[in-house]
């Protein structure tokens, strides 16, 4: 149980870290939220949890392929912030958008034989 605790509490801390560190400088905050913390703490606990570094190169893999729709996120938000949509549904719609993307991105994937 203490390392369940404390692999939450390490990616909890990196992702305040890094909200805090936005708030007075964007482009730091930008930096450091766009390296992929997330993919690498998930690569690292899989292996420590498995030692299994097939399964790290799957996932590796997958967070490849589906990179490219979870950009739709950073585009739409801006765009409806612009358009002066409050910032919850502008989020919210953002996210619905991702999704979507996500789910062409995998049926496509899917027709040309990759499984993720």
């Amino acid at each position: 149980m203490v390392y369940y605790i404390t692999k939450v509490a390490i990616t909890a801390v990196l992702v305040v870290l890094i909200a805090e560190i936005s708030k007075r400088s964007s482009f730091v905050g930008a930096v450091l939220a766009s390296i992929p913390l997330t993919s690498i703490l998930a690569m690292l606990w899989l292996y420590i949890d498995t030692g299994d570094s097939g399964k790290v190169s799957e996932l590796s893999g997958s967070v490849f392929w589906l990179v490219l729709p979870s950009l739709a996120l950073f585009i739409a938000l801006p765009l409806l912030l612009a358009k002066g949509v409050n910032f919850y549904l502008g989020l919210a719609g953002s996210i619905g958008i991702t999704a979507i993307c996500y789910w062409l991105m995998v049926t496509v994937l899917h027709h040309v034989g990759i499984e993720l």
